[in-house]
């Protein structure tokens, strides 16, 4: 990672820049720009510098007893001052910023009495710099060279002076380690506060764009869940809908008593229809109302399949059920998957294969519980619609998937349909292998949709 005051990168996802008061204040202000803001600060600093020197020459000299020749005040004052200018380019080339720095600050040093020492704001400003855009080893070797250019300087001066260098390099080494070296480090860990909070800001766009994406994805599997249930409700409520309607047509003049029972069945199971679908709705709603709880109560399960089969026989479908094993309570989620499943295909043959037998079984083994549906072909030739795949396999499919089931579908050697959904009991949620609804590429006579 690359410490700027620009974007940070983490792992080639950029972070937008941060801006912090100070800079929104500027931007309010019109001062705009990194060279604007930093030509702002140099002012302010050249500004400072200049009140520093007039109490240098006014009050501490005086107190100090120094003498000061004009030329070499005037030497000194305007390279004080100057060492702020480069203050402008901090940001955009900080090391010829820190060089220049150190460039004035020789000049201080040949300028001033070899038992002073003067300079810090800028030399503290741009290794603050160095600091926050360059790497902590690095920004540390070149504040370090800077510190010893200084030292350098000093000792060169003594000796030009004909004066003992211990105090100037002694008084240039500790103030050019507080200037350089420790805004160096003050600077790097600035950076690395600002590369945690970057970082933290990544953390918590990648936790926002985590929770979008698993809130899209719930909606999705909400919607495929209501999908499914809308599929099994109205094709099997709405088949025997269909079938008794073109029963009742052909009744309706030639035996109008058989033409009314069937009317008065069709009402029935309309209502029945509507109670389902108002049940899958409901759940849709925040808060079910008082007056809709008696249609909150759960999917049926197996032990409402004579209730099935009944409805299925009194629309003309030969069905025969078969229960095998000791009966054992399944969590009302796979329960809900077996009826469901058996809606389907019932539902299916008859669109599919009308007219033609099942024989459905229910076997409770130590291991697993099954269902299987099995239709025969159709007797009377009729084509059934291959080209069209619906939902019917797709939710089976699905729902045993949801439970951890088996299924598997296909055509039998007789030419019919056969579904087989198998629950392992106590079993680890597995994957769901649907043969049929994978393998199967177009319905047969008698197939499944």
């Amino acid at each position: 990672m690359l410490t700027t005051d620009g974007p940070a990168v983490f792992d080639d996802v950029t972070v937008p820049p941060r801006t912090s008061r100070l800079g929104s204040m500027l931007d309010r202000l019109g001062v705009t720009g990194r060279l604007a803001q930093d030509g702002l600060l140099a002012a302010l600093v050249m500004l400072v510098t200049a009140g520093m020197m007039a109490v240098l020459f006014e009050i501490v000299l005086a107190i100090e007893g120094v003498e000061i020749g004009s030329a070499q005040g005037v030497v000194l004052a305007v390279v004080s001052c100057a060492q702020a200018l480069p203050l402008v380019v901090r940001r955009v080339r900080p090391l010829l910023c820190l060089g220049l720095v150190v460039a004035c600050q020789v000049a201080i040093i040949a300028a001033t009495p070899p038992e002073m020492s003067n300079g810090g704001i800028p030399q503290f400003i741009a290794a603050y710099t160095v600091g926050t855009l360059l790497p902590p080893r690095r920004a540390v070797a070149i504040t370090s060279a800077a510190v010893a250019v200084g030292v350098f300087a000093a000792l060169v001066v003594s000796a030009a002076a004909g004066v003992s260098p211990l105090l100037p390099v002694a008084v240039n080494l500790f103030q050019g380690l507080v200037a350089y070296v420790v805004g160096a480090l003050v600077g790097g860990a600035v950076a690395t506060r600002r590369s945690y909070v970057d970082l933290l800001r990544l953390r918590a766009a990648d936790l926002v764009r985590t929770q979008q994406a698993t809130t899209r994805a719930a909606i999705v599997a909400e919607r495929s869940r209501m999908a499914r249930e809308l599929h099994d409700v109205a094709a099997h409520h709405l088949s025997g809908l269909v079938v008794q309607a073109a029963a009742v047509e052909r009744q309706i003049d030639s035996d109008p008593a058989a033409a009314k029972k069937g009317t008065a069945w069709i009402r029935g199971q309309g209502k029945e229809t509507l109670d389902s679908l108002r049940l899958i709705v409901g759940v849709l709603r925040e808060r079910p109302s008082v007056e809709d709880d008696g249609h909150d109560a759960p999917p049926p399960g197996l032990a409402a399949l004579d209730g099935l089969l009944r409805t299925a026989r009194t629309l003309g479908t030969t069905v025969d059920l078969v229960r095998a094993g000791r009966p054992r309570e399944l969590a009302p989620i796979a329960d809900a998957a077996f009826y469901r499943v058996a809606q389907e295909s019932l539902s299916n043959a008859r669109q599919h294969a009308p007219g033609a037998a099942l024989r459905m079984a229910v076997r409770f083994g130590e291991r697993e519980v099954s269902l299987e549906v099995v239709n025969e072909p159709v007797v009377d030739g009729t084509p059934t619609d291959s080209t069209r795949r619906g939902m019917g396999l797709i939710g089976m499919g699905e729902r045993a998937q949801l439970v951890g089931a088996t299924l598997t579908t296909g055509v039998t050697p007789s030419g019919g349909w056969r579904v087989l959904l198998t629950l392992p009991l106590h079993h680890e949620p597995g994957s769901t292998v649907s043969q049929g609804a994978a393998d199967t590429p177009a319905l047969t006579e008698g197939g499944q949709g």
